[in-house]
């Protein structure tokens, strides 16, 4: 089984809001960025999620907040799969790229929980990946109706077995 670890959406706009801040956030970014080290170190492809909205003005290629977090800045060998859907394989050749490169599970981490992380899972399932979910390397933030560390939980719950594995990043092997 070849594995890569994707990264969704953890772009400058997911903390720049005050009125949402991802739940747990910064240790989120802290854990995808030690597993994304890890990966390279063990020489297992990483692949990048970057949302481009094609309606609003912080999400667009060229806007301040569009690019990855700083500690989570794609390198040399690492592939970007820019997408306008929740999911990263609607409209993208992001499957064709990952078919490419031999590989069969995702280790899969990022933002939002509720969206564009179960859309990549539901998409993944879908087209026959194995599939790992990182349950503490994935986040976003309240709404509404429900607390950012529900959703998490929700996510987290509704992954395991159905879809995949479910386990935190210190448990993750490369």
């Amino acid at each position: 089984m070849s594995t890569a670890l994707v990264v969704i959406d953890v772009q400058k706009i997911m903390f720049a809001v005050p009125a949402f801040q991802p739940y747990d956030g910064e240790a989120v970014v802290d854990r995808i960025a030690a597993l994304v080290a890890k990966a390279r170190a063990a020489k297992v492809p990483v692949f990048f999620v970057q949302h481009h909205d094609l309606e609003g003005e912080h999400m667009k290629p060229g806007s301040p907040l569009f690019p990855f977090v700083d500690e989570l800045t794609p390198q040399p060998g690492d592939d970007v799969t820019v997408k306008n859907k929740s999911s990263a394989f609607h409209g993208t050749d992001f499957d064709v790229k990952l078919k490419k490169a031999g590989v069969d599970h995702l280790v899969i981490t990022g933002m939002q929980s509720e969206y564009c992380v179960t859309s990549a899972i539901r998409g993944a399932h879908e087209r026959g990946y194995g599939i790992t979910l990182v349950s503490d390397a994935h986040s976003t933030g309240d709404t509404k109706v429900a607390k950012a560390k529900d959703i998490v939980a929700i996510v987290n719950d509704t992954s395991a077995g159905s879809f995949g594995r479910v386990i935190p990043a210190a448990e993750v092997v490369f």
